[in-house]
């Protein structure tokens, strides 16, 4: 190959590079409208008839709009991630603007996390559904209908507030991302130790639970496609997938309040 023609390539190449976009950069708006749909279409599992997937799009598209216009490629976070929160958050806080969740759905998820609580600390593990219908004084089937009731409970938005590492004045959740390349020991070890938490957590929990978190959250699949694969039905995988999460927001809680 002649000088010539290498230099002809390295200039194309350099050229594709001039126009290829940062790593931390953002493509045009309309091109994460796709993201708003699945981040709406995910959240709306187990969610009543009468919320309107429009409204939850509509939500996340204000989201996706407030994340482009915010994005700060200094954080060392791709687009990508940021608008994923803003998006979810946005959609989360429509959900809590339309007051959805009843007060009694409420009070019994709280009821069902503290008998979960009281049967781990008998028990020395995680209680199976026969034992957590058992210290509710319920039957199976009313167990089953309790837990569909409070599937949806146990949302997060990263818009609600918290605290930042600096002060105590109150931040977005969202804002207190960083990026993953600077690290001190403390944030090293803090990161270590809740991951170690999570995996001696997931480890208690039932092997079909294990495998709906592992399957809904890292394999990001569908309720209905994760009962295609275990051969249940899409309310019985939501039901897994509820006991789940409660028992997993327990054993947080117990850790972050001890």
């Amino acid at each position: 190959m002649s000088a010539k023609s290498t230099a002809q390539k390295a200039s194309r190449e350099y050229g594709k590079q001039e126009l290829a976009p940062a790593k931390y950069e953002r493509g045009p708006l309309e091109d994460y409208l796709p993201l708003v749909k699945y981040i709406a279409g995910r959240l709306a599992i187990g969610l009543p008839r009468s919320v309107e997937m429009d409204d939850l799009i509509n939500a996340g598209v204000v989201g996706l709009i407030e994340a482009y216009r915010n994005f700060d490629t200094g954080k060392g976070v791709k687009f990508e991630t940021y608008a994923s929160l803003r998006v979810r958050g946005s959609i989360l806080d429509e959900l809590r603007g339309m007051d959805w969740v009843p007060r009694s759905t409420r009070a019994r998820s709280r009821e069902i996390e503290r008998v979960i609580s009281r049967l781990e600390n008998a028990l020395g593990r995680s209680p199976t559904e026969v034992e957590l219908a058992a210290g509710l004084n319920v039957g199976m089937d009313e167990y089953y209908t309790m837990i569909e009731d409070v599937s949806s409970t146990s949302l997060l938005s990263l818009d609600e507030v918290g605290h930042g590492d600096d002060d105590d004045k109150p931040v977005p959740l969202v804002d207190t991302l960083r990026s993953p390349d600077p690290t001190t020991a403390l944030s090293k070890l803090e990161g270590d130790e809740l991951r170690n938490l999570l995996a001696d957590s997931l480890g208690e929990l039932t092997e079909q639970e294990r495998l709906v978190v592992a399957l809904y959250y890292y394999e990001e699949l569908t309720l209905k496609e994760i009962g295609l694969v275990l051969e249940l039905s899409e309310s019985r995988v939501s039901q897994l997938h509820t006991k789940a999460v409660l028992s997993l927001r327990v054993k947080l809680r117990k850790r972050f309040m001890a």
